[in-house]
C-alpha cells in the first residue's frame, strides 16, 4: 500500500469513529454563544497556535462568530512574555479583553497543562480564569502526559507499549468526573504512531484503551490516529 493510500485509508477510518451527536452538541454550544453576542476565544501553544489561527479565520468568516486568538497578536504575547512571565500571559489577555460569562473558550492541546509540572501553564490559568468568569469552556486533549503516565526511555516520554505499564495520573478520575458532572464532553484524542511503525500492535493499544475506559466511566469516546508521518519526513 502506498502512503497516499494508507493516509486516505487512517483519514477514512478515523471519520467514520466520530459520534455525529456529540459534535452536535459542541455545535448547540458555540451557537448559544454566537447568539447571545458572546465571543470565542481560541487558546494553543506550538502547533496548536498555528491550528488556533486558521480555526479563528473560519469561526469568523463562515461561522459568524467573533472569534480571537492571542498568539495571533505577537507584540503583545511577546510584550506579556517578556514583561509578566509566560505563565500569565493567556489570563491577562483575556482580561484585557474582559472576557465574561457571556464568552466561551476553546482550549486546544496535546500535552494537557499541568502547574506542578509545568506542562502549558498558561492553559491552566487561562481555565481558572474562565471559570472565575462564568464562560463556557471547550478542550481538545491528548491521551499520553495528560491522562496516563508516558514512559521515560533515554530521558525522553513515550507511550506506554504494554498494558501493565499503562498508568492513570492519580487524580484523573476524579478530574473526569467532575467535568462530566459539569455537563462537558469528555473525548479522548490521541496519536499512537508506534503502530505505523510497526513498533506497536493495534490489539495492545485497543487493551490498553479498555483498560482507560474501565477506570473512566465518564468518558464518552476515544479516537485514535495509527499514522507515522515521520517515515517521509513528517513530524
Amino acid at each position: 500500500m502506498s502512503y497516499s493510500e494508507e493516509h486516505l485509508r487512517e483519514a477514512a477510518e478515523i471519520v467514520s469513529k466520530l459520534d455525529a451527536a456529540l459534535c452536535e452538541k459542541a455545535v448547540e454550544l458555540l451557537a448559544t454563544v454566537r447568539a447571545r453576542g458572546g465571543r470565542l476565544f481560541i487558546l494553543g501553544v506550538g502547533g496548536s497556535a498555528a491550528n488556533a489561527s486558521h480555526a479563528v479565520n473560519d469561526f469568523r468568516k463562515i461561522a459568524g462568530i467573533e472569534c480571537y486568538a492571542p498568539t495571533d497578536n505577537v507584540s503583545e504575547l511577546t510584550a506579556r512574555t517578556n514583561d509578566e512571565g509566560w505563565t500569565s500571559v493567556f489570563s491577562e489577555w483575556l482580561k484585557g479583553s474582559h472576557l465574561s460569562e457571556k464568552d466561551a473558550l476553546l482550549i486546544l492541546s496535546v500535552g494537557g497543562g499541568s502547574v506542578e509540572k509545568n506542562v502549558s501553564p498558561n492553559l491552566v490559568a487561562a481555565v481558572q480564569l474562565a471559570k472565575e468568569r462564568g464562560a463556557a469552556l471547550l478542550g481538545i486533549l491528548g491521551r499520553d502526559g495528560v491522562l496516563n503516565r508516558p514512559v521515560v526511555r533515554n530521558g525522553q516520554p513515550h507511550p506506554p507499549s504494554r498494558v501493565e505499564d499503562f498508568e492513570l495520573y492519580d487524580d484523573v478520575a476524579d478530574g473526569c468526573a467532575r467535568l462530566k458532572a459539569a455537563e462537558f464532553l469528555l473525548v479522548v484524542i490521541t496519536n499512537q504512531p508506534d503502530v505505523g511503525r510497526g513498533m506497536q500492535s493495534r490489539e495492545a493499544v485497543e487493551a490498553m484503551h479498555a483498560k482507560m475506559q474501565s477506570a473512566l466511566p465518564s468518558l464518552d469516546r476515544i479516537e485514535i490516529c495509527y499514522h507515522a508521518g515521520e517515515r517521509y519526513g513528517e513530524s
